[in-house]
């Protein structure tokens, strides 16, 4: 990932990464008969400036890739946005991100251009994704101008979907963690919670292969059955 950031920070100063048009970026993926084993997965988590996807703003984005069935600590994205101009009084405790490091954050529209290259089309997860979808595609638009829909994945439907009935205690990330005796450094940092969102997904995928679900369409027919089955219970 520095060397990545190293390459990026020299196309800014030469001026090249802001004059990229959307329509020029990766071209969004759609689930079909890639192999889970082969394909590349990328598990994002946002830091903002509160919940509601209406008025306030995402700060800061961290994002692992799984890669053939591996994180890959060398293919990682871990950057603070520059917006000096949001208050973030109610929530600074929380991820620890003061006014002074959203000062010297990444320009916005250069770190998503950024951001959607190094994503390069490939399928989204993240636990709750509904949250960091709506938050990252307002972000995009608005930013941006972008709008095209990338396949996401919700890793909070997918553990429950390969570990039924698993007392974990509660739904949240931390629980599932503690369940499988994962360590998760730094709750509240986007980079630390994708990573820690990434090793459950490798956990939950194992548990895929050994159902014999193989390509990536199966997987997202699974948690599709999954939600049509909760939505029926009333879950």
């Amino acid at each position: 990932m520095l060397e990545q950031i190293k390459l990026w920070i020299e196309r800014c100063r030469r001026g090249r990464t802001g004059s990229i048009a959307p329509e020029m970026l990766p071209t969004p993926k759609k689930p079909g008969d890639q192999l889970l084993s082969d394909c590349r997965l990328i598990v994002l988590d946002l830091e903002t400036t509160g919940l509601n996807v209406g008025k306030d703003e995402v700060i800061a984005i961290g994002a692992v890739a799984i890669n053939k069935g591996a994180i890959d600590l060398s293919d990682q994205f871990d950057l603070i946005l520059k917006r000096p101009e949001l208050d973030i009084t109610e929530t600074v405790l929380i991820h620890g991100i003061g006014p002074e490091a959203l000062t010297h954050g990444h320009e916005i529209e250069e770190a998503l251009l950024f951001l959607l290259e190094w994503m390069n089309g490939d399928p989204v997860l993240a636990y709750h994704s509904a949250f960091d979808q709506a938050f990252l595609e307002k972000t995009l638009k608005a930013q941006l101008g972008y709008t095209r829909n990338h396949t996401w994945m919700d890793v909070a439907d997918m553990l429950p979907a390969f570990f039924p009935n698993t007392p974990t205690g509660g739904k949240g990330l931390d629980y599932w963690a503690d369940y499988f005796g994962l360590e998760v450094s730094a709750r509240h940092h986007a980079a630390s919670d994708a990573l820690a969102t990434a090793e459950l997904t490798l956990i939950a995928l194992n548990r895929a292969h050994k159902i014999g679900l193989k390509t990536l369409k199966e997987l997202q027919g699974k948690l599709r059955y999954h939600r049509r089955l909760q939505s029926m219970h009333g879950a």
